[in-house]
């Protein structure tokens, strides 16, 4: 757990945690859960090369989700480490198991624990306040309302996707903070939609595995939903 007991009590909204586990020689494990998610991937590795890849889909939204292990198995396993961050095709990946393999692979080299924890508060007066916190310690925060940022100043009024001139000036560290932090408040919007409304995978953006056309008339909603407010439940935990 990354973030302090007394804030956790206080906070309702989206929780996401990632753990990440490196021995620094051939093996690299990543996992995250969240309301709807928890998955992870444990990469073996040559120390320049992925040789296998083990999946573990523990919770997920769609019937599909599970047919995306084999098609990251397939498309990953013998890339170099370096280069799993640049897979060309990410849309036809299940999105969370990528992010997992492209985390995976970058402390592959390393002998490392991290622990992330993204926070994105329910809207009050129509604006949603979004933290990351890494082994404990604040990483960063915006305000944000209807994915238009209105705070840090130098962030204000673009939208989540208008970032990415911000984003080259931070640090290595900052870069992966945000780009989490940006994906789990994206995904944080679901909390104020109706479960009817998200669960026809024929009217969402072709973004992912389960999001494909050929997939997306197949898929069905299953899965627990949790909520992780109020520190009632810890994701990871």
């Amino acid at each position: 757990m990354a973030v302090p007991n007394e804030i956790l009590k206080e906070f309702q909204g989206y929780r996401r945690s990632i753990h990440i586990d490196s021995n620094g020689r051939n093996v690299a494990f990543a996992e995250l859960e969240d309301d709807i998610h928890a998955f992870a991937v444990t990469l073996h590795h040559d120390g320049s090369s992925i040789v296998n890849i083990e999946v573990d889909i523990r919770r997920a939204p769609w019937s599909t989700c599970p047919s995306a292990k084999s098609v990251l198995q397939r498309d990953i396993v013998g890339l170099k480490l370096s280069d799993v961050r640049k897979y060309p095709d990410k849309v036809q990946q299940c999105t969370h198991l990528m992010d997992l393999a492209i985390w995976a692979a970058g402390y592959a080299s390393e002998a490392i624990t991290v622990d992330y924890d993204v926070m994105v508060s329910d809207a009050k007066n129509g604006v949603r306040r979004a933290e990351i916190w890494r082994d404990s310690q604040f990483q960063l925060g915006w305000d944000e309302s209807n994915f238009i940022l209105i705070q840090p100043t130098e962030v204000s009024g673009l939208n989540l996707f208008q970032i990415n001139d911000w984003l080259k000036t931070l640090s290595s560290e900052l870069q992966e903070a945000v780009r989490i932090l940006r994906w789990g408040n994206m995904i944080a919007n679901g909390r104020a939609m109706s479960l009817e409304a998200q669960s026809d995978a024929t009217k969402m953006p072709p973004n992912c595995f389960s999001f494909q056309p050929e997939r997306a008339v197949e898929a069905k909603r299953v899965g627990i939903i949790r909520d992780f407010s109020f520190g009632k439940e810890i994701p990871l935990n």
